[in-house]
């Protein structure tokens, strides 16, 4: 069997890593996991052995290297044949464009919500312009879901990489108690429910290393 790896950074923190971490578990990929904690003393050095880019996720496959976490999960959808992405092509334009959106977009709720596992922090975060983020974020769950999701649980009925780039906005979402309709929180649990989602707040948790950075007081 083709021998795959992918390069993450702390789970309780990196976003990046999850996604694609959460698309080959709900795909069952076989994969190694090697976790490089993110700002240590050797950190850095650890992480450019791998990423050319200097920057974790990265995805190991033979002689290959795939760094970004939408470049990962597209070179996996060319190399593993799957329904990684909605069949029907109107639903596959839509959720290629909501990802891409989600890869280069919504920079105050990034910013003033970071990922975190471990901690709650209701009512925290909401600096200017996160809630147009979060307005938008919930309309694209809300129009995916009521256009393309009707066969199941998730944006468009089945997983998909479009689920696996908007789970660590659910994590957000969790973490500062961010109020949501009904459409939004039943997509949340969703995802939370989702075994490889559980293996990941998991392990978070049980991670030692705390970021100030990322801590809201």
């Amino acid at each position: 069997m083709t021998q795959l790896t992918l390069v993450i950074g702390n789970k309780n923190y990196s976003s990046w890593s999850l996604r694609p971490w959460l698309a080959m578990k709900q795909f069952s990929l076989e994969f190694d996991e090697i976790r490089i904690p993110l700002y240590g003393s050797d950190s850095s050095a650890k992480t450019w052995q791998y990423s050319p880019s200097g920057k974790v996720p990265v995805l190991l496959h033979d002689k290959v290297t795939v760094w970004d976490s939408l470049a990962i999960c597209e070179y996996l959808a060319e190399t593993f044949p799957m329904q990684w992405w909605p069949e029907d092509k109107t639903a596959r334009a839509f959720a290629r464009s909501i990802t891409a959106e989600m890869h280069s977009g919504f920079q105050n709720l990034r910013q003033n919500m970071p990922m975190n596992c471990r901690n709650k922090y209701p009512g925290k975060g909401l600096a200017s312009g996160v809630q147009q983020d979060i307005d938008r974020i919930t309309n694209i769950w809300k129009q995916s879901r009521q256009k393309f999701g009707s066969n199941g649980d998730l944006l468009f009925g089945n997983f998909t990489i479009a689920d696996a780039f908007f789970a660590p906005v659910v994590l957000r979402f969790v973490a500062y108690d961010v109020q949501l309709d009904a459409v939004a929180r039943d997509y949340v649990e969703a995802i939370l429910a989702l075994s490889a989602m559980q293996e990941w707040i998991n392990a978070a948790k049980n991670e030692t290393e705390i970021l100030t950075q990322f801590e809201l007081s």
